[in-house]
């Protein structure tokens, strides 16, 4: 280290010339001698040039290193050679001089005899003595030179600068961020920040900049009360919804982003005005009535308005979003049967012995409103997908729906609509998950949920939920997308089907660090018809997948280490004899487990249970094989196509909506557990939820249609979405 401020070691004469000879011998000879300082320093050090004599005199000639340095050098500045044989308290006394004179002591200078000094050259971190703890990047020290105003005491800075310094969560020590007891504006932009600890202790925090980082959420802002002005920009994972949230938490705040935040707080505080008056109008009405709650099928007289007022299983929830309106419901539509069947579950096993599942309503949502309109009861709501559980033994309870130019995210316990995103002109038709593994700039490894959501456009959005955008686009058909789903063995994997009678397989890749996709193509499957659902054989998805057409149930060869990249269908299933049954429409497919397949569409008022492993082992080298079927399910006799069935693998459970609003639950598990021969006629249906009419504004919504009905793998929530703009959820009880 470079000592500023030293004078050369050779003696100067009256004139300041080097002369290289002996150090002055009388007082009389000696003279101010002026030395500057460090470069970006205005003032000057007064030195006594007595000083410099008693340095020459004291040294020790046997520690020089040559000739050169015993004859010094015309430069006022003391090289690091000279250093070495300075006296220790000549040298420090210099030192503290030096730094008493500094306009501006950015570098708090020491000499190498310093004790400090010296155990700071030793004790590397890697060479760290018994009982010396290793310091994180942030220090008192730190903190008093970055701060202001410039102080030796930590509790007397009010601005704080700690951007750009690569700074994580667990840097931010609470114990030592404690001690700015007056700060009012922190920066902490331009780091890797994933969350800011509960305890900063910061109570009188005014501004607070964390943009640029990898904030995941707000809620431990809460501790700022006093906080007035907040950035956020730059933080992938945060979303508008956090926009709300910090207005809610931080009452003081007066600006987001460098925009005003009146605006996001009135919207806030509208909202919880009308959701409480809405909750003191049912509370009232509770009390009026004793509060006994009855069903109306126990009291025929009531108005069918004030029994929907009782019924807290048809409740509506509490919103996130301003525009997730409230039902607005049509007066003009017919009445169904009462609540009390409709809850309980009100047709049974034809035995009568299978038990009837308790499923409560929870969550009538609309919110998929064009234009968000709360007159919308016309937008038809197509597909959903509960997202895949974070780990194992675990199951989710987020939904993704699709309809209209919308995608939602719901969380299905709170009814709160976590994500939306809206691509204006699109229609979406299918929506499907996936889980990736991404390595960040940071080297770590996290676990990203994306959502593939497709429709009229003909292309694929992937949405990286929790960040809240879409982070790639694939132009994947000329046509519009009628469905699509991925591999259950490679996560990249996406298959999608289109109304240009093409089936393409999809690597999409892993994102980059701009967050963006880079797909490409696998494998383009032909048909002779528009396929309608896609579902990779349980047993094999790596080899085979099945879709229901309109023409059929088709099977191809998709296995990537074939040379052939375009296919045409390998096999095609019939359910019956006879070439008018063979081309039927196929609108629903899935797997009950690795064996047994659901199909729907090709007979009418019926569901079809048939067996993959003993059609496909009778099949020998024909293209067109009749499938081994194992039963039929009782189900609508409705003519009316597009009903998408599902499955619940794990519990052994077929699910089908229909067009009065109801939805159709099958044990099959109970019903292959039957001595054969199984009896020809149509197995009746373990349960069939009725349309709850749920109720807002005095009006009942009555019967819609159910396109769709999906349960998490644990039948725990079950998510019905209808042709009414209607989401409704229910709880297992």
């Amino acid at each position: 280290m470079e000592f500023v401020g030293a004078v050369p070691l050779p003696a100067l004469t009256a004139g300041g010339t080097c002369q290289g000879g002996s150090p002055p011998r009388c007082r009389s000879h000696i003279r101010q001698v002026r030395m500057p300082l460090q470069p970006h320093c205005r003032k000057t050090s007064v030195v006594s040039a007595a000083a410099a004599a008693a340095i020459a005199l004291s040294g020790r000639p046997g520690r020089m290193r040559g000739p050169a340095e015993a004859a010094g050098s015309c430069s006022p500045w003391g090289t690091r050679s000279r250093l070495r044989f300075l006296p220790v308290a000549v040298t420090r006394g210099l030192a503290r001089h030096h730094l008493r004179c500094s306009a501006a002591p950015r570098r708090q200078l020491r000499t190498p005899g310093d004790p400090g000094t010296a155990r700071r050259q030793r004790r590397r971190p890697s060479q760290r003595g018994p009982g010396l703890l290793a310091m994180g990047p942030l220090s008192a020290r730190l903190l008093m030179q970055r701060g202001r105003p410039k102080s030796d005491r930590l509790g007397k800075i009010r601005i704080l600068d700690l951007s750009g310094l690569k700074l994580i969560s667990e840097h931010l020590d609470p114990k030592l961020m404690c001690r700015l007891t007056q700060l009012q504006e922190l920066d902490l932009s331009n780091n890797q920040l994933e969350t800011l600890p509960d305890n900063l202790g910061l109570s009188h925090l005014r501004i607070l900049r964390c943009g640029n980082n990898q904030l995941r959420d707000v809620t431990a802002l809460c501790q700022f009360l006093q906080l007035e002005e907040l950035s956020l920009e730059g933080n992938p994972f945060l979303t508008v919804n956090d926009n709300l949230k910090v207005s809610f938490l931080l009452p003081k705040l007066r600006k987001v982003n460098g925009k005003d935040a009146s605006l996001t707080c009135s919207q806030v505080e509208n909202l919880n005005r009308e959701l409480t008056n809405r909750v003191q109008m049912i509370s009232e009405e509770l009390v009026a009535s004793g509060g006994t709650l009855v069903h109306e099928a126990d009291n025929p007289e009531r108005r069918p308005e004030a029994a929907a007022a009782h019924r807290p299983r048809a409740r509506l929830v509490a919103l996130k979003r301003p525009d997730d309106v409230p039902l607005n419901l049509s007066p003009n539509k017919r009445a169904c049967t009462s609540l009390s069947a409709q809850v309980e579950g009100s047709l049974v096993g034809s035995d009568g012995g299978q038990p009837v599942l308790k499923l409560e309503p929870l969550h009538f949502l609309q919110c998929h409103s064009k234009n968000n309109s709360p007159d919308d009861l016309n937008t038809q709501l197509w597909a959903c997908a509960f997202e895949p559980a974070w780990e194992e033994g675990t199951t989710s309870q987020t939904v993704a729906t699709c309809g209209g130019e919308a995608v939602c995210v719901i969380d299905c316990q709170t009814g709160i609509v976590l994500h939306k995103y809206k691509a204006p002109g699109e229609e979406f038709f299918s929506v499907a998950w996936t889980a990736l593994m991404v390595v960040t700039q940071t080297g770590h490894k996290k676990r990203w949920s994306v959502l593939a959501a497709a429709g009229l456009r003909g292309q694929v959005r992937l949405l990286h939920v929790r960040a809240g955008f879409c982070c790639g686009v694939i132009r994947a058909h000329k046509k519009a997308i009628a469905t699509l789903c991925f591999s259950p063995t490679h996560e990249t994997h996406l298959f999608t089907a289109s109304y240009d009678k093409r089936i393409i397989l999809w690597d999409i890749g892993v994102p980059n660090h701009d967050y963006e996709f880079q797909a490409s193509q696998l494998l383009t499957l032909d048909t002779t018809s528009i396929p309608l659902r896609l579902c990779p054989v349980a047993s094999c998805p790596d080899a085979y997948l099945l879709a229901g057409c309109e023409g059929g149930c088709c099977c191809w060869d998709v296995r990537l280490d074939q040379p052939q990249k375009k296919r045409v269908c390998e096999v095609e299933f019939v359910f019956s004899e006879g070439s008018e049954a063979s081309a039927r429409r196929v609108d629903g497919l899935a797997f009950v487990n690795d064996d047994v397949v659901a199909s729907k569409g090709n007979s009418l008022g019926t569901i079809c249970l048939w067996s993959w492993r003993q059609t496909w082992v009778g099949r020998g080298h024909q293209s067109t094989v009749a499938v081994v079927v194992l039963a039929h399910l009782q189900w609508s006799p409705t003519e009316l196509a597009y009903f998408s069935l599902s499955t619940c693998p794990d519990e052994g459970i077929v699910l089908c909506g229909d067009e009065e609003g109801s939805v159709w639950i099958y044990d099959v598990k109970s019903i292959l557990k039957q001595p054969p021969p199984l009896s020809a006629a149509p197995q009746a249906p373990t349960q069939i939820l009725k349309w709850p009419q749920p109720w807002a504004h005095s009006q009942t919504v009555t019967k819609t249609m159910v396109n769709t009905v999906v349960a998490n793998p644990t039948f725990t929530y079950l998510t019905a979405l209808t042709d009414s703009n209607i989401v409704a959820i229910w709880k297992r009880q």
